[in-house]
């Protein structure tokens, strides 16, 4: 069942010894603000999370040991990921803002640490005339001062903010990886993309081939007065329509090139090339694959984070119905004569504390308090919602896995029948066979190249539905969160 955390504002009550030390104004300040909001407590949304994936075949036992990505057991692949990981322009981009981030984690320490401040300051002043009617006069003076101030941080209010700001960095760290995770799946995807376009050019040209020999053949009856014109007219069909399809496939193949090119961070040239062949996966996925692998995906990290963001935010705003108190202390020489500043004897020092607390701001402080509480529920739904749709995605792409593979069985045989009765017919129809009919040489000419095209497809669906699977369960088979 997932916890997520949850936080309450009527639960906040300041310590009993506290309001000993500060007086009755105190104890005024402190009745007026334990009229805080109730009612606001979140109630835990449970979901019953198996102990393995439902759709998980049991056919293999190995696992994956160093990395998704050598699943595919492809050298130019591992390449091209590196490649994309040192150039792709959002990686980098990610990486930056990462560092923009820390800076809120150091900010939000600081202010729970006292400030200190320096300043040197001089004037010279003139005087024209005294009250005794004396002549002009001046005034020099120098200054040095050293100063510092210290919110203690009696409820743990800012301790809450650091943290919050901690949640903020890490959920920017797992924007990170998530990042290079996409770029990983996203270069893995194209890259088979391009090599399936590749073999779809490779199949159009030999189809077209093929049709032209029929398209002969027949030409050369139809010279001989064995065949009819209409015999030519479909072939000749059959030919057009191989060239229309391969220039089809061309510009297919062209625009995955690109499209790779501008992952990889290249110029969008057309020039990258690829293998004819696409690679076989290397093995299956394991049987009784733990469910938490799935706590590594980077966007359930980051709706965790934001939630733990929240909750220490909700308990900050709080505890801003609360007194505050500040130490400020000060020490500095001033003097008109320069030589003074380095006197010990002029030093001056001096140390306060204050306690402020808001009476009455029409209750813009208890509202805020309430909206923090609700943006908290708010991220308990939104991680609630991410966590169902990274199951969906993982026991989809399981189930896939084993469809796809019992669909490429069939095609397999589906393609040896045509390409046998492909074969046939043309030997037939080249020998001139009585009651071998142009309709059957075409029909399965047709049925054997949409056989192959589809074989093709379901190759590189089968490799897009394993990238897919790794992006949801967010890396490998075995790497524990």
């Amino acid at each position: 069942m997932i916890k997520p955390q949850r936080c309450w504002i009527h639960r906040l009550r300041p310590p009993t010894a506290f309001l000993g030390t500060l007086g009755l104004i105190t104890c005024f300040t402190l009745y007026l603000t334990s009229c805080q909001p109730s009612g606001a407590r979140s109630t835990p949304l449970k979901i019953d999370i198996p102990n393995a994936w439902k759709a998980s075949t049991n056919s293999a036992s190995t696992r994956i040991s160093t990395g998704w990505v050598k699943d595919f057991n492809d050298p130019r692949l591992s390449q091209l990921v590196d490649e994309a990981n040192n150039n792709n322009p959002d990686l980098l981009a990610t990486s930056e803002r990462l560092k923009a981030a820390r800076t809120g984690v150091v900010r939000a320490r600081a202010n729970r640490i006292p400030s200190v401040s320096s300043s040197t300051s001089g004037s010279r002043s003139r005087t024209n005339r005294d009250a005794a009617g004396s002549s002009r006069s001046y005034t020099t003076n120098q200054n040095i001062n050293i100063g510092a101030s210290w919110e203690i941080d009696l409820w743990g209010r800012l301790r809450h903010l650091q943290s919050a700001a901690r949640a903020d960095y890490d959920a920017t760290i797992a924007d990170l990886r998530a990042t290079r995770l996409s770029l990983a799946a996203n270069t893995a995807s194209l890259w088979y993309q391009l090599i399936s376009a590749e073999n779809q050019v490779k199949l159009a040209e030999n189809t077209l081939a093929s049709y032209r020999k029929v398209e002969k053949i027949i030409s050369r009856n139809y010279k001989a007065g064995t065949a009819r014109a209409l015999a030519l007219q479909l072939s000749r069909n059959n030919v057009y329509s191989a060239e229309r399809i391969l220039r089809s496939r061309l510009r297919r193949r062209d625009d995955s090139r690109r499209n790779l090119e501008i992952i990889l961070g290249r110029y969008p040239s057309g020039a990258i090339t690829s293998p004819t062949s696409l690679p076989g996966i290397r093995q299956s996925v394991p049987s009784g694959m733990p469910a938490d692998l799935i706590n590594r995906r980077p966007d359930l990290v980051i709706a965790r984070k934001r939630l733990e963001a929240t909750f220490h935010r909700a308990h900050a705003t709080q505890k801003n119905l609360l007194p505050s108190l500040q130490l400020t202390g000060s020490t500095g020489i001033r003097s008109s004569d320069l030589g003074n500043l380095l006197d010990p004897g002029f030093l001056a020092s001096s140390i306060a504390s204050s306690i402020s607390q808001s009476l009455f701001d029409g209750g813009s402080r208890r509202e805020d308090a309430r909206a923090a509480v609700a943006r908290n529920q708010a991220e308990i739904h939104d991680f609630s919602t991410a966590a169902l749709k990274a199951f969906r995605e993982v026991e989809s792409a399981l189930a896939s896995e084993n469809w796809l593979k019992q669909q490429e069985h069939y095609l397999q045989k589906e393609l040896e029948q045509a390409a046998l009765a492909e074969r046939q017919a043309e030997r037939d129809y080249a020998e001139g066979i009585e009651g071998v009919d142009i309709l059957d040489l075409l029909e399965t000419q047709r049925r054997a190249s949409n056989a192959r095209s589809s074989l093709i497809d379901l190759q590189n669906q089968r490799i897009q539905n394993r990238i897919n699977l790794h992006l949801a369960l967010g890396g490998d088979f075995a790497t524990s969160p």
